[in-house]
């Protein structure tokens, strides 16, 4: 089972858990989360308004053993308008832009996709059973 909760943060409201929301999935091969501004696509959805987040921003995907990684999945720009960084504990790890980090099992942490032109971002909270 994977579990995440994602809250956005803008300027002052650092700290806020006002709109957070939560999704879940089976540790099933092939089952997805996906994070972004397409409602139609995505279970945790960013403002629309937020165009430093893609329309389908970060992918969740289940491997054939039941391990879970997360994407940073290409937009339509050269240069992507944010940085995501995957954080566990004491680690931190920045996460290119276009590739894929696994998430460690039994674990917990947080991806942090930061704004890089205002004080904005949206953290994504995750647990992993192991």
């Amino acid at each position: 089972m994977l579990e995440l909760t994602m809250a956005t943060v803008s300027g002052g409201d650092a700290g806020a858990t006002a709109g957070m929301t939560m999704a879940e999935a089976p540790s099933e091969p092939g089952a997805v989360l996906r994070v972004g501004r397409d409602a139609s696509v995505c279970r945790l959805v960013t403002p629309e308004d937020w165009l430093f987040v893609s329309r389908i921003h970060l992918e969740f995907l289940c491997g054939p053993e039941g391990g879970w990684q997360v994407s940073w999945l290409r937009g339509s720009q050269a240069d992507p308008a944010a940085e995501v960084r995957l954080i566990v504990g004491e680690y931190a790890q920045t996460v290119a832009y276009g590739a894929s980090v696994p998430l460690p099992r039994g674990a917990s942490g947080e991806i942090v996709v930061q704004d890089r032109t205002a004080p904005r971002s949206v953290n994504v909270g995750f647990y992993h059973e192991g």
